[in-house]
């Protein structure tokens, strides 16, 4: 539990943009250590999406399955703590910086970066088991049905799951 807790302290501190920003990285370090496989990762995130909450629920369920409950509550306070009181402390620079003609530079800077590391998550999500024909089409089906339609997210989740157990 040492090592899982050390290591979502390291990853909260890169964290920039959410949770959503480092998912590859945690699957592949949670796949790469052994404590499961691609898909039963993959699992646990359609699982943290569809449940009520935020979308760092997803660092509880790895504590849970690999530690039980206490391991659950060690990753979420481990990947909580080190985040929110950096942006505690960043909140209030930025505050009394509002006026600071850097400031807008570095809010466009950033944006390119938060979307590059929601696409990769996107892309590590899409692809557990490689990329293949089926996993394009699920993609390019969910992509979109996100665009053109209005449903709810969790029935464009469960539309892929169906799929994805008929496809995969």
């Amino acid at each position: 539990m040492a090592e899982i807790v050390a290591y979502f302290l390291v990853l909260s501190l890169l964290s920039v943009g959410g949770v959503n920003t480092i998912y590859p990285e945690m699957q592949r370090f949670i796949v790469e250590g052994g404590w499961m496989s691609a898909a039963e990762f993959t699992q646990l995130f359609a699982v943290s999406q569809a449940a009520p909450g935020p979308n760092i629920l997803i660092t509880a369920l790895i504590g849970w399955k690999v530690a039980g409950l206490g391991g659950a509550f060690a990753a979420l306070a481990a990947i909580c703590a080190p985040a929110m009181a950096i942006t505690w402390w960043a909140s209030a620079l930025w505050d009394r910086m509002r006026d600071a003609p850097w400031r807008g530079v570095v809010e466009r800077s950033l944006v390119p970066v938060i979307v590059g590391l929601v696409l990769s998550g996107g892309y590590v999500l899409a692809t557990p088991n490689g990329l293949g024909w089926r996993s394009v089409l699920i993609a390019g089906a969910s992509a979109f049905a996100f665009t053109r339609t209005k449903l709810n997210p969790l029935w464009m989740l469960a539309a892929g799951g169906i799929l994805g157990g008929l496809l995969l």
